[in-house]
């Protein structure tokens, strides 16, 4: 059944807006955004991989939906823990912590202690428990044949791994109807994070007059925001490699109707709860620009003795999802690894 939600009505003002302010509140994922997204001005969308096994991969093209799970399940155990150590490491600093509320007082008296309370309560509450994260990765021309052998290895354990590589669109709506944020990870260091947070300061005092022109509120939420994905999106410098993405959604914080929950049961038999995104137009028409035939631009048979058999089972499934040239849109890779 459709789910029926007023249009979304966003404004050039309001998108200029938010570019500027995500370039002073987070300047490091808002750099990102734009080398990887708006690499020409014209530039529509971009290529992210998801690489998974075969048999998560095939209910991915089945249902079009992805997987959202908590991060308190995925592999890095320290999810979500390890950024929130090193910003605290910031804010426990009473010096550095003065230098932030300083420079936002002199926008609006308050809004940075407003701000870093309004995170403190998400996050006892809600942030480091009810997390959910898609992950996707950077992809690169030189991987279309092959794909990427670390993250092959990352799936060692399952004799059939494939990777999907959609085109994801630069500009896209859909993800305020799904209540979804979406952001590059950055790899940095406590040393580095903190040189990119006085690095906001100093955008702040740059452009106070501009903020202090803003509502409150504004402030007060852009400073949740950049505390909030700054903690989410921030992993050990020891993953760069994987050039990941995540697709955010917290159904405390901003939930969706479209958003479904399920118990499923992963990972060698630990029930849970995740949240699937539906890439289906017939879902909502909102979510056009997400269509999982749309968007869906090859899909590489990861290193298997079964490359055959697979193949075929993929063609056949990517067919009867809408992709009209499947056969010519699947890759085997040639890695010569073992499962």
């Amino acid at each position: 059944m459709t789910e029926q939600l007023r249009p979304i009505v966003v404004t050039p003002e309001m998108l200029a807006q938010g570019e500027r302010l995500a370039k002073i509140f987070m300047p490091h994922a808002s750099k990102q955004q734009l080398d990887y997204f708006k690499k020409t001005p014209d530039q529509q969308s971009a290529q992210l991989v998801h690489y998974t096994t075969a048999e998560a991969a095939l209910n991915i093209i089945r249902s079009k939906r992805f997987w959202m799970r908590n991060t308190v399940c995925m592999a890095d155990y320290r999810e979500v823990q390890h950024g929130f150590s090193i910003f605290k490491s910031f804010f426990d600093d009473a010096k550095k912590r003065k230098k932030f509320t300083d420079a936002l007082d002199t926008c609006s008296v308050g809004v940075a202690v407003e701000g870093i309370d309004l995170f403190n309560n998400a996050w006892n509450n809600t942030v480091q428990m009810e997390t959910y994260i898609t992950s996707l990765s950077e992809h690169q021309e030189s991987e279309n044949v092959h794909g990427r052998l670390s993250m092959w290895r990352a799936f060692g354990t399952s004799p059939a791994r494939v990777a999907l590589v959609l085109n994801i669109p630069s500009d896209s709506l859909a993800s305020l109807a799904l209540g979804i944020q979406f952001s590059p990870v950055a790899y940095l260091s406590e040393k580095a994070v903190h040189n990119v947070v006085d690095g906001v300061i100093t955008s702040i005092y740059a452009d106070c007059a501009y903020l202090r022109g803003l509502d409150r509120r504004i402030l007060v939420q852009m400073v949740f925001r950049m505390l909030l994905f700054g903690v989410v999106c921030l992993k050990h410098e020891g993953f760069h490699e994987e050039r990941e993405w995540r697709a955010i959604y917290q159904p405390r914080i901003q939930s969706s109707q479209l958003m479904k929950p399920a118990t499923k049961v992963i990972a060698g038999g630990v029930p849970q709860i995740i949240y699937e995104i539906p890439m289906d137009v017939k879902v909502s028409a909102e979510l056009a620009d997400l269509d999982f035939v749309k968007m869906f631009n090859h899909l590489i048979v990861g290193p298997t003795p079964y490359v055959w058999p697979m193949y075929e089972a993929f063609v056949n499934a990517l067919t009867d999802a809408g992709i009209a040239d499947a056969t010519k849109r699947l890759v085997p890779s040639g890695i010569p690894i073992r499962a």
